[in-house]
C-alpha cells in the first residue's frame, strides 16, 4: 500500500476529536474552558495529572511527560505506527484517505481486503441481532445467563447467534459476492451458509476490526465436528496471529506492564466482566511467535493460565519457551484440577500473586512429570544449567532440594557459571528535571504560545538566548514559522498544559523575556572589555527600568 497524501493526514487531523478519542482511554472533566483534565491513561495515578487541550487538539501529562497531539496519541495508546494511527482515525471518523504511487493491484487488494472487513462486520451485527432480539436467541441468552456473563459484557464482546441460515441471502442482497462471502469464511462450497446454529465469538484483530468468528456448538446434532469451530483460515483470518480479546484488552495491558493469556474465550469474557482487563486468550494453543509480537509491542511481563492437564502443560511450556526466548518475564498461574478462569473469576486476580516463575515452573513439572530421582535431578540440572544466578533460580533450588532431599555439597555443584549482571531498569519516562534558567525559558515559550502578542518581542531575542536546543528550535516555530517535528509538538502540548496550568499570563511573559537579556548582558560582560563593558551594563539599566515598571 502506498503513503497516505498529506491532504488526507491534514484531514483526519482537522476532522479528529481528542476529546473523544482520549475519552475511550480515560474519563475526562472540563477544568476549564479550553482545557479537559482526568487520571493518566499511560501510567498508574490517583491525582489527574492528565491535560487536554481540545482546541489545538493536544494531551500532556505531568506525571510520566508523556504529550503530542492526537495522531501521537493513538501510536501510544494503539501502538500504532504514524500511518496506523491516521488509519485507526479515518476508520473512526469517517474520512476517507487518498495514498500516493499505489498500483492497480495494490489498489484492488486494498480495496478487497475493506470489503471483505465491511462483510465480516455486517455479518457480526447480523448475528449479534438474532441473539438479542429473535425468539430463537431466548434459550441462548438463558445459557449464557447460566454461565454467569451478563448481557452488558456479552454485548462488548459482540456476542452473537449464527440462526444456520439466512446470512448468504442477505449478504447477497448487500452487493457481495458469493466469492466474497466464502473469501470472508461465511459460506462453504455450496454457497450455503458455513456457520449451523451456533454461539458466535466475533475475532478481532488488535485496532478491533472483525477478521472471523469461532463458533461454540449449542445442539447434539450439529453437523459440524468439534465444540468450537473456527473460520476457514483465509486471507484475513489465521488463527495464529490472532489473540482474542486484545482490542479490548490493549490498553489495560500498556497501563498496568503485564499480559495474562488465558486458553479459552469465555474466560476472557468472565474475567473481563470480574474487573481483570489485562487479559487475552490465545486461541486454544500454544503462544505463536506473531501473538508474542504483538504483545511485545505493549509490555514484556507474560502471565500464562492454561489448563492443568497435560495438554494444557504442554502448551504452558511451548509458549513459555518460546516466549522467553524473546526476552519475556514469564510466569505461570496454577488453577486446581478440572476448573478454568471462567469457573471462578472474582477469585483470579488473588492468584496472580503466587504465580511461579519460568524456571519453578519448569523445574516442579520436570520434577513430577519423572519418577526415577536420579534422572529427576539430571533433567532439572539440564534446565538450570545455562540460567545465571537470580532470585528466581534460587527458588527453583530449593524447590529442587526439597523435593529430592538433596545434601548441601550436591548443590554447591548447581552453582551458575557466573552471575548475572544487574541490568538497569527500564523505568517509566519521568519529566525532564530542569534548572531554575532553562525553566525560565521554558515558561517564556509558554506564555507565548498562549499570548501570540508576545512573538514580536520573543523575535527580539536570539537563539543565543537560549541554552537548551530544543527551546532554540521552538523559538524558531513561533517566530519563523518553522515546521514541528514530532519533538517539537510534544513540546507545544507541555507548553500549552503549563500555562494553563500555572496561569501564566503576558505580564508575566514580558518579564521572563526581560529576564532572559538580563542574562545575556550579564553573561557577555564577564568578558567584556572596558568600552564594549559600559555600553552593556547602559542597556542592562533599561533592562531593570522595564522590570521596575512590570511590577
Amino acid at each position: 500500500m502506498g503513503r497516505i497524501k498529506d491532504t488526507s493526514v491534514a484531514e483526519v487531523k482537522a476532522a479528529a476529536d481528542i476529546v473523544d478519542v482520549v475519552s475511550t482511554r480515560t474519563s475526562l472533566r472540563r477544568a476549564s474552558s479550553a482545557r479537559f483534565t482526568g487520571r493518566c491513561p499511560f501510567h498508574e495515578e490517583r491525582t489527574p495529572s492528565f491535560s487536554v487541550d481540545p482546541l489545538d487538539k493536544l494531551y500532556y501529562c505531568f506525571g510520566c511527560g508523556k504529550g503530542g497531539d492526537v495522531v501521537r496519541f493513538v501510536q501510544e495508546s494503539e501502538n500504532l505506527d504514524f500511518a496506523g494511527a491516521i488509519e485507526w482515525l479515518a476508520e473512526r471518523f469517517k474520512v476517507t484517505l487518498e495514498y500516493e504511487q499505489t498500483s492497480p493491484q495494490a489498489d484492488a487488494a486494498r480495496r478487497r481486503r475493506e470489503r471483505l472487513t465491511t462483510l465480516l462486520d455486517q455479518a457480526t451485527a447480523y448475528f449479534e441481532r438474532v441473539l438479542w432480539e429473535t425468539e430463537s436467541g431466548e434459550p441462548v441468552r438463558t445459557y449464557l445467563a447460566g454461565r454467569g456473563l451478563g448481557t452488558e459484557i456479552a454485548k462488548e464482546f459482540r456476542l452473537g447467534l449464527s440462526p444456520g441460515n439466512g446470512l448468504v441471502a442477505k449478504a447477497r442482497e448487500r452487493g457481495f459476492t458469493l466469492e466474497e462471502i466464502r473469501a470472508a469464511g461465511l459460506a462453504n462450497q455450496r454457497g450455503n451458509d458455513y456457520f449451523p446454529f451456533r454461539l458466535m465469538f466475533p475475532l478481532a484483530d488488535a485496532r478491533g476490526r472483525v477478521v472471523g468468528f469461532q463458533a461454540r456448538r449449542l445442539r447434539d446434532d450439529d453437523p459440524l465436528k468439534g465444540k468450537y469451530v473456527n473460520t476457514p483460515e483465509s486471507e484475513l483470518f489465521k488463527k495464529g496471529n490472532v489473540l482474542y480479546g486484545l482490542h479490548l484488552a490493549r490498553p489495560a495491558i500498556a497501563k498496568q506492564d503485564r499480559a495474562i493469556v488465558v486458553e479459552g474465550n469465555t474466560d476472557v469474557i468472565a474475567l473481563r466482566q470480574a474487573g481483570v482487563e489485562p487479559v487475552v486468550a490465545s486461541m486454544g494453543t500454544a503462544l505463536t511467535e506473531a501473538q508474542l509480537r504483538e504483545l511485545g509491542r505493549l509490555t514484556k511481563r507474560l502471565l500464562l493460565c492454561f489448563d492443568a492437564d497435560a495438554a494444557g502443560q504442554e502448551a504452558t511450556l511451548r509458549g513459555m519457551e518460546l516466549a522467553v526466548k524473546q526476552g519475556f518475564d514469564v510466569r505461570v498461574v496454577s488453577l486446581p484440577n478440572d476448573e478454568d478462569p471462567a469457573d471462578a473469576p472474582d477469585s483470579f486476580a488473588g492468584r496472580l500473586g503466587s504465580a511461579e516463575s519460568y524456571l519453578h515452573y519448569r523445574v516442579r513439572i520436570t520434577l513430577e512429570r519423572t519418577a526415577d530421582r536420579q534422572e529427576a535431578f539430571v533433567r532439572a540440572r539440564e534446565i538450570l544449567a545455562p540460567i545465571e544466578d537470580s532470585p528466581e533460580r534460587q527458588e527453583a533450588l530449593r524447590l529442587l532440594a526439597d523435593r529430592l532431599d538433596l545434601p548441601r555439597e550436591t548443590l554447591a555443584g548447581l552453582a551458575p557459571a557466573r552471575a548475572r549482571r544487574a541490568e538497569p531498569s527500564a523505568g517509566r519516562s519521568t519529566p525532564r528535571l530542569l534548572e531554575a534558567g532553562l525553566q525560565r525559558e521554558r515558561d517564556l515559550l509558554a506564555a507565548t504560545v498562549r499570548h501570540s502578542s508576545l512573538i514580536p518581542e520573543l523575535a527580539a531575542l536570539t537563539p543565543e538566548h537560549f541554552d537548551d536546543p530544543l527551546h532554540r528550535r521552538f523559538r524558531e516555530v513561533l517566530v519563523d514559522g518553522a515546521a514541528e517535528d514530532e519533538e517539537l509538538v510534544a513540546l507545544r502540548a507541555e507548553l500549552g498544559a503549563r500555562a494553563d496550568r500555572d496561569a501564566i499570563d503576558e505580564r508575566t511573559g514580558k518579564e521572563l523575556l526581560l529576564r532572559l537579556h538580563e542574562r545575556r548582558l550579564r553573561r557577555e560582560l564577564q568578558g567584556a572589555d572596558l568600552v564594549r563593558a559600559t555600553e552593556l551594563q547602559a542597556r542592562l539599566a533599561k533592562v531593570h527600568v522595564a522590570l521596575a515598571e512590570l511590577v
